[in-house]
């Protein structure tokens, strides 16, 4: 065998996934790099005061600071997720890693708000990518056995960012300032760059031969439903998460808004290891549960709005069935799409931008013509909607039998 077989051979080795243990070093590098990126998007939202003041703008105008990220992300995912299939993956994940090293350092130094908006944008162009490819990158480093809970070690690093990440940056913000914050996400990202040299196999991107546009993956059997779903289910959370501190107003618990979002947290964190556990042989039946708990979760705070212990048993349902969520679907449309997971993901990324911004959007029309008293009821409703699309596509989507 000559030099160059004998190096193809070895490269092919060290991408194929030719254990049964999970690659754990690999997999937390992808955990943390989704943690990075879910804080590099939530933190300004805890310390609004403090970057208005630095800034010298509004809270209202440091609030664009994650609706332009958000925008970014929204924009971007799959027109780039489907310019960029074909490119190997450990480089684009570390491009995407400086991505978030630069744009989080400009940010940490910024004096000019129209300079931090653009930064701001750049990083949600590289959550994006991230987004796009870190589902299909965990799946090829296991078999097919394993590929559902290694993708929930993949995804463990976004529910620890709310659940601990978002709670310590705005406290660290508040007593060591908020340009403090982006430079500790700057150093957490020169690390992880290190740690993906180090540990992280590489995969060739898929030839440009076997791409298709995004219309015919669209049309794929079973990426509609699962992308249905998401809209529904991320609908349906955002418009609570969004205003969980005007429904707490109403039920007498304003004051308990740290407690009740510790609980969420803490709970989600719970949701993704029980997922972990079982996703790679109970996927529909987990994805049905997790909307039918959500579903009791809505119908617990709408009739429990004057016993805390009702609400904070039904915060603590909404946590379980919400943690797994994003490897239960992320899980589902890569199954759907085959070949072509990382540009259905892009699309998967993109709807669940979309929730984002119509939860808020939904539930500020509700809260000033309803009230927030009816959010537990319109929660249910969208559950139920995605229930039965869930129920429906037993065929393709999410199947009754994986094969």
């Amino acid at each position: 065998m000559n030099k160059h077989h004998l190096t193809s051979a070895r490269s092919a080795a060290a991408s194929a996934p030719a254990s049964d243990r999970l690659p754990w070093g690999a997999l937390l590098a992808l955990a943390m790099a989704g943690f990075i990126c879910i804080l590099t998007e939530t933190i300004p939202a805890g310390l609004l005061p403090q970057i208005g003041q630095g800034l010298h703008i509004s809270e209202a105008l440091a609030g664009q600071l994650v609706t332009s990220y958000a925008l970014g992300t929204l924009l971007t995912a799959i027109p780039l997720t489907a310019a960029t299939s074909n490119w190997r993956r450990r480089p684009l994940l570390l491009l995407c890693m400086f991505g978030f090293l630069l744009f989080n350092s400009v940010t940490a130094f910024s004096s000019s708000y129209g300079l931090t908006i653009i930064a701001r944008f750049m990083a949600g162009v590289s959550s994006g990518i991230l987004w796009g490819m870190s589902a299909g990158y965990a799946r090829r480093m296991v078999p097919d056995a394993l590929k559902g809970r290694a993708m929930a070690v993949a995804m463990l690093g976004a529910p620890i960012a709310l659940a601990l990440g978002v709670p310590a940056g705005t406290f660290l913000g508040v007593f060591a300032g908020w340009r403090f914050v982006f430079g500790m996400m700057s150093l957490l990202a020169v690390l992880l760059i290190l740690w993906i040299m180090w540990k992280m196999p590489d995969f060739a991107g898929q030839p440009s031969a076997k791409r298709r546009s995004l219309y015919s993956v669209m049309l794929i059997p079973g990426v509609r439903p699962v992308l249905a779903v998401v809209l529904a289910w991320m609908l349906a959370h955002n418009i609570l998460y969004t205003y969980i501190a005007p429904y707490l107003a109403v039920v007498g618990l304003v004051e308990r808004v740290d407690v009740i979002l510790l609980v969420f947290g803490v709970a989600s964190v719970a949701g993704i290891v029980l997922i972990g556990l079982l996703i790679d042989r109970m996927l529909r039946t987990m994805v049905l549960i997790s909307l039918a708990g959500f579903a009791i979760a809505s119908v617990l705070l709408g009739i429990g709005s004057s016993e805390p212990m009702i609400i904070y048993i039904a915060i603590a349902l909404w946590g379980v069935t919400f943690g797994g969520a994003a490897t239960l679907l992320q899980t589902a449309v890569a199954e759907a799409a085959g070949d072509h997971a990382d540009v259905a993901q892009s699309m998967l990324v993109t709807a669940w931008n979309l929730a984002i911004g119509g939860g808020g959007l939904i539930g500020a029309i509700l809260l000033e013509t309803l009230g927030v008293i009816t959010f537990p009821w319109a929660l249910f409703l969208l559950v139920i909607v995605a229930l039965l699309i869930a129920w429906l596509a037993k065929e393709h989507g999410f199947r009754s039998n994986r094969s």
